[in-house]
């Protein structure tokens, strides 16, 4: 192990089998806290105003870090995280989607967001708009949340809920083992 790298292929303990021990200040990597919601019902949006979406079903949630009444997460363990939201809104009537914004909010302040423009030619049914990026959290007090922002011709647009099984707004987080 001169150049710092240990390769092994088997482990075991001093007599050749049995559970292995691992000593204090040793760092397992791992990449939990994590979880996976989504938008299962249909959830009514306010025109053109930023709004928090109730993700209302928990696929998997390792550490209990997801807030099923707040509707965000408040991991426990500090880290960097990678954060992936996607947002569908839908409008009522075709071709009424001006713009849509899909947010990941942290403690309470919009800090990351993507948006289709369709301004110039209004955006159709439903559209998708997918936010990834890596955020720090201090495993105490932050958390993270995701909103969307529809603007639509009628002031009607929905986050969608599941349709024909698929899922079109889900929310996913998990700690990077470093």
């Amino acid at each position: 192990m001169a150049d710092g790298t240990l390769k092994v292929g088997t482990i075991t303990n001093s007599a050749g089998s049995g559970n292995i021990t691992i000593g204090s200040g040793v760092t397992l990597l791992s990449n939990t806290p994590a979880f996976e919601v989504y938008l299962n019902s249909t959830q009514t949006l306010t025109d053109d105003t930023s709004t928090k979406i109730q993700f209302d079903t928990v696929v998997f949630d390792t550490d209990s870090c997801w807030d099923t009444s707040n509707y965000r997460f408040l991991p426990t363990t500090a880290g960097k995280y990678m954060i992936n939201l996607q947002i569908s809104c839908q409008v009522n009537a075709g071709d009424q989607l001006n713009y849509m914004y899909a947010k990941l909010y942290k403690n309470g302040t919009d800090l990351y967001n993507s948006n289709l423009d369709f301004r110039s030619n209004p955006g159709a049914y439903n559209n998708a708009k997918t936010v990834s990026v890596v955020c720090e959290m201090n495993g105490t007090s932050d958390y993270i949340e995701g909103f969307v922002q529809c603007d639509d011709a009628t002031g009607n647009p929905d986050a969608q809920g599941v349709s024909g099984g698929k899922r079109y707004n889900w929310f996913t987080a998990y700690r990077l083992g470093a």
